[in-house]
């Protein structure tokens, strides 16, 4: 396999191989926040006698979408840094620096950056929402149990 061939399939694993793996992690991320909504609309608060119990429950998979939140911004940069090392390794196999194919492998690579906010931004959101349900269903517990 010849040198530009071999740049070639590296680009192409970095672009989709990052890319895949921030679709995967933009649905699992939606899929676990619509699970968590309808858990939390069908949930019986009369049916816990603790209340560590209830946060438990409340709590499942809330988690793995924070992580998603906080570590996509950090798959996307991987992606932009590998897709910028692969840049400038074609070009200083050339040996002739053309401006137009150093922005364009730039801007291809900084598109796995943007990426990764599109999946972090509404992860995080997901995240703040289902903490605020959480306590106020909490509190809703708390509540009906003092009495």
């Amino acid at each position: 396999m010849e040198n530009s061939s071999m740049l070639e399939f590296a680009h192409m694993g970095v672009d989709y191989g990052i890319i895949g793996i921030l679709i995967i992690m933009s649905i699992t991320s939606l899929w676990l926040f619509i699970e968590r909504m309808m858990s939390y609309g069908s949930i019986r608060l009369d049916e816990y006698k603790n209340k560590e119990e209830l946060e438990l429950d409340l709590g499942n998979n809330v988690g793995t979408i924070a992580t998603i939140g906080s570590n996509a911004p950090y798959v996307g940069l991987l992606g932009t840094v590998l897709g910028i090392m692969i840049t400038f390794y074609s070009l200083g196999d050339i040996g002739a620096v053309d401006p137009k194919k150093i922005m364009t492998g730039l801007a291809l690579a900084l598109k796995a950056t943007a990426m990764g906010l599109v999946v972090a931004i509404p992860s995080i959101v997901f995240y703040n929402i289902l903490l605020r349900k959480m306590e106020r269903l909490l509190t809703m517990w708390e509540i009906k149990n003092k009495g």
